[in-house]
């Protein structure tokens, strides 16, 4: 996992757990649209991240 996607990963978490802790009216539903896409932006990490290894001679 690179780096960028362990920060995105935290970020996830720390809004998530803020969202859940705090009550609506103060930041919560920021809060929700903050986790969504620290998470869309985690998968796209992810997905960016991986190696794919493309082997012209199929064994």
């Amino acid at each position: 996992m690179s780096t960028a996607a362990k920060s995105l990963l935290i970020l996830t978490l720390l809004s998530g757990f803020a969202a859940a802790l705090l009550p609506e009216e103060t930041l919560g539903s920021a809060l929700l649209i903050a986790c969504g896409s620290f998470f869309s932006l985690l998968l796209l990490a992810l997905i960016a991240g991986r190696k794919i290894k493309f082997d012209p001679v199929l064994r």
